[in-house]
């Protein structure tokens, strides 16, 4: 048994809606994580909660006629619901509306009050004079006064990208009851954050988080930081402020102490030690997952708390991209997401387990849902090259040996080299390196039906005394099927599941030094997964069509750029076009839009530097075939020599596409 004490928690749902594809990547990536580590023997824990403080959690039961406290109860029951369906399995999964949530928050806040690291000051805010209620910058609604867009926030333009302050906006509105806000004066509590600012800086560049956030709160931290307001005033559904009557919490205070929560009720529940995890000293690990866009409040705001509060900071920070769908943004706000309730109701959960985990990375880059890589990605890894396996070898053991595996099997070194991956296998799902472990699974399962079709058991099958050679090819299928079916365990857990009950066996650990199945029976074999049909992606893509066509206003300017000035020929004539084989990819330190390439084009390599950071990850790139401008005159750059450019199409940002020849095209050819 290891001696690894773990603690991790995914971010907390918001109790304002349904759990929706993009939330998924997230609870999948930790629920895998969790999986392995459980399945390596470590003591690890996974909790979470429901986020449920808030304006918009207090207006939506008044609009609904019901409690706050009726509401959040009901969209926790459906958001676990969800989450159990897609096997994310929680130790503990609670709500920030709890009593231990109430008493950890408090004590935090009482914890840096007494260090003098809460001040209070009257600040003017825009209230609402139906409502009587103060407006943060979402509930303000006017005219962006830089570009004229109507109907934009009070923080910022969607239209020109302007930031402001909500006095800014052009006829601003409340836009709760629609009455125009006027000024109020109101005294709201502040954390110094200030006061944390060298410990920030050791704690960011401590090994806490992935190189590219460490470098953004850099930046942040060498802007200064400002006092965060922790306070907002009545009417408001959270906890009041324990020595301000009529105040209360900010939600971004309480809910990351809900992970605190969720772990404090674990404990009482089953008896275990809350300050084993959460004390100054602790020596047990810490992990928190989250999306990109909250790490300014997990990164600088939680440790600064925990450690003003004398509790212990986390091991580590996890950060991930955005999910797209074909492309398209996910945004909640305009309705572009694909409910996990609509895509359970046509389609098995496991397939989106594998594809995620297929794409998933150790970095914060975007994932994005292609429905068609989608169904080819399963079809062919799952289905075609794993279950086919089982399928392949199970019906000869069933009808020619009484459902039993063979006494003995010849291709020992085979299995061993099977069991010899476990080591870099386990490697890469520590690392969440989830994309590349999957690569080396399927590269197993190539091996196993390689290793089936050079045996020919069909035909094995019809030769005269030949049972005992089929007996045995037959029960080393199986055996290989056996050590894929755990090494992907953390990914689809009922499959795995499913695997050992056919295969008649407990469920299985990490296998360090298993030894094959022999002379054991077997049961009978039921398929274990079905392909992905196309009729039900479509049905979820119709019952989402609303929310997944663009919301943009139709363009009314010409799409694309003008064409250029027509040249001659012999202008042509002068690039050097060829087909590279992009053979190394990799990040450049510093800079935010490059990937530097090393290509092949064919009798020499060359290294470039391409903009395409945002659209591309250096995994996904290498082995590609593109094409390159050859004989582009080299350009010094602050970070090496740039000896070409690669071809690519599209506006910039994520809609990059690097150009790629047919196959068949090699690395050296000139294009004409």
């Amino acid at each position: 048994m290891s001696d690894r004490k773990i603690l991790v928690t995914s971010a907390l749902p918001y109790a304002n809606g349904p759990i929706h594809l993009g939330h998924l990547v997230e609870y999948i990536q930790t629920d895998i994580w969790v999986r392995f580590q459980k399945q390596r023997g470590n003591l690890c824990y996974y909790v979470c909660a429901d986020d449920t403080h808030g304006t918009p959690i207090m207006l939506r039961a008044d609009r609904e006629g019901i409690t706050p406290e009726q509401l959040i109860a009901q969209v926790g029951k459906e958001h676990l619901a969800d989450f159990t369906e897609f096997s994310v399995a929680f130790d503990n999964y609670h709500s920030t509306h709890s009593e231990e949530n109430k008493a950890l928050s408090s004590l935090v806040y009482e914890r840096l009050r007494d260090a003098g690291h809460i001040s209070s000051r009257t600040i003017t805010q825009a209230f609402d004079p139906v409502k009587n209620m103060f407006l943060s910058d979402r509930f303000i609604k006017g005219e962006c006064p830089k570009c004229g867009a109507a109907d934009q926030y009070g923080d910022g333009c969607e239209v020109c990208g302007t930031t402001y302050a909500p006095t800014e906006l052009k006829n601003a509105v409340s836009a709760i009851s629609g009455a125009k806000p006027v000024d109020k004066d109101s005294v709201h509590y502040f954390f110094d954050l200030a006061n944390f600012s060298d410990m920030l800086r050791e704690w960011t560049h401590a090994g806490h988080l992935q190189p590219e956030v460490s470098n953004k709160l850099a930046e942040w931290l060498d802007g200064g930081l400002q006092q965060w307001d922790i306070s907002r005033d009545a009417p408001y559904f959270g906890f009041e402020i324990p020595d301000a009557p009529g105040k209360y919490f900010y939600v971004w205070l309480d809910a990351p102490i809900g992970y605190m929560a969720s772990f404090k009720n674990l404990c009482d529940k089953q008896g275990l030690d809350f300050n084993e995890f959460w004390s100054k000293n602790s020596d047990a690990e810490l992990y928190h997952f989250i999306g990109k866009d909250i790490i300014y409040f997990h990164a600088l705001f939680w440790p600064a708390m925990l450690s003003g509060a004398h509790f212990r900071t986390p091991s580590a920070i996890f950060a991930h991209g955005f999910l797209t769908v074909n492309g398209e943004k996910m945004s909640k706000s305009r309705g572009t997401f694909i409910k996990a309730r609509t895509y359970l109701d046509h389609l098995n959960p496991e397939y989106l387990r594998y594809y995620f985990a297929a794409k998933l990375s150790a970095g914060v880059d975007d994932l994005d849902l292609n429905f068609d890589d989608f169904s080819q990605r399963v079809n062919s890894d799952l289905v075609g090259k794993v279950v086919n396996i089982a399928s392949r070898c199970s019906g000869f053991i069933a009808k020619r040996f009484d459902n039993r595996l063979s006494e003995q099997c010849s291709e020992q070194a085979l299995f061993h080299e099977f069991v010899t991956a476990n080591t870099q296998i386990a490697e890469l799902y520590e690392a969440r390196e989830f994309g590349k472990a999957m690569r080396e699974i399927m590269a197993l399962a190539d091996k196993a039906n390689q290793y089936i079709d050079e045996k020919k058991p069909w035909l094995i099958a019809k030769e005269e005394g030949k049972d005992q050679e089929l007996h045995e090819v037959c029960t080393m299928g199986l055996n290989l099927f056996r050590l894929l079916a755990v090494y992907l365990k953390p990914v689809i857990p009922v499959l795995a599941g499913n695997a050992e009950s056919f295969l008649n066996i407990e469920a299985q650990a990490w296998p360090v030094d298993a030894k094959p199945l022999l002379n054991h029976a077997i049961n009978e074999f039921k398929p274990l997964m079905t392909r992905v049909e196309a009729d039900k992606i479509a049905a979820i893509i119709e019952a989402s069509k609303e929310n997944l066509e663009k919301t943009a206003e139709p363009v009314k300017a010409k799409k694309f750029e003008p064409i250029a000035d027509t040249i001659e020929f012999d202008d042509f004539a002068k690039l050097d076009l060829r087909i590279a084989r992009i053979i190394k990819a990799d990040h450049v330190e510093g800079a935010d839009k490059l990937l530097q390439l090393t290509v092949d084009i064919g009798d020499e390599t060359r290294n470039i530097f391409a903009g395409i950071k945002s659209a591309y990850s250096p995994e996904d790139l290498e082995g590609k075939l593109t094409l390159v401008i050859a004989n582009l005159a080299p350009r010094k750059m602050r970070f090496g020599l740039s000896e070409g450019m690669v071809l690519a199409a599209g506006p910039g940002g994520k809609d990059i596409w690097v150009l790629s020849p047919d196959e068949g095209a090699e690395p050296g050819m000139r294009v004409k």
